[in-house]
């Protein structure tokens, strides 16, 4: 290998961030072209994760490794959200012992490319696109395991558990993390709640933190917040409740 050659690997890998994944876009903009790409491979530099995107050899590549190159090198409109968002910051009910499902939120036209949708992070991928939200309201960064991420704060991520709940994540569970956020920020649970679409979300968040006796809820400027008009069921034959006109489902009203 020439001079010229060992002066852009050593700056490749220089350059690189420890569990971040390469992919082949990154790897044209620090001036690496396909063929040296895969003379790289053959010579044991780098190893390939999938079609268009590496890894450092012998280093294991965490689903957040991933995601990072996803925003950081692809600009993609994604983030770590719902669940996942409290999980990671150990704020989740429940410690599971099996493979922790990895809630990814975006836009509705992004999708995820071959390479991170088909490898096999140890967890399973859930990639939900809605549009309930702005983009960037209530995203944040959170640094995980060395990795920096971008990542829904606690207000958003609240109303991303509740969007998906009950088909994809468990209602009650939803109601048992929030009634452990005593920390909500008005300011920003107001903006969320009125720049949401969704009349079912911002129902089910206000019935939930008005059980739960929630602080947020005596800053809240409820009159402001477009609940629509009518009836919402979230599950058939469910308590009705009068005051946020929902039926919600008997354990959810009986959960003490």
């Amino acid at each position: 290998m020439d001079l010229q050659k060992n002066i852009k690997i050593k700056n490749l890998l220089e350059s690189w961030p420890a569990g971040y994944v390469a992919t082949s876009a990154w790897l044209k903009e620090m001036g690496i072209s396909r063929q040296l790409t895969h003379r790289y491979q053959k010579s044991g530099w780098i190893e390939p994760l999938g079609a268009g995107a590496y890894k450092r050899p012998k280093e294991t590549t965490e689903w957040y490794g991933g995601v990072a190159s996803l925003q950081s090198q692809l600009s993609l409109d994604i983030h770590v959200g719902g669940p996942t968002a409290f999980s990671i910051r150990g704020a989740s009910h429940y410690i599971r012992l099996g493979k922790e499902k990895i809630f990814l939120f975006s836009s509705l036209n992004e999708k995820l490319p071959k390479w991170f949708a088909e490898y096999d992070w140890g967890h399973p991928i859930h990639h939900v696109k809605t549009s309930i939200l702005p983009k960037g309201l209530g995203v944040g960064t959170y640094r995980h395991n060395g990795i920096e991420i971008k990542t829904s704060v606690s207000e958003r991520a609240i109303l991303e558990c509740l969007h998906i709940s009950p088909k994809t994540f468990d209602l009650l569970e939803c109601y048992q993390i929030l009634e452990g956020q005593l920390t909500l920020r008005p300011d920003m649970m107001q903006k969320l709640l009125v720049a949401c679409s969704s009349v079912r979300v911002k129902r089910l968040f206000l019935y939930m933190a008005d059980k739960a006796n929630l602080p947020v809820m005596e800053y809240l400027d409820v009159k402001s917040i477009d609940l629509g008009a009518g009836d919402r069921s979230i599950v058939k034959g469910g308590v009705y409740n009068a005051k946020f006109k929902i039926s919600v489902p008997k354990e959810l009203v009986d959960y003490v």
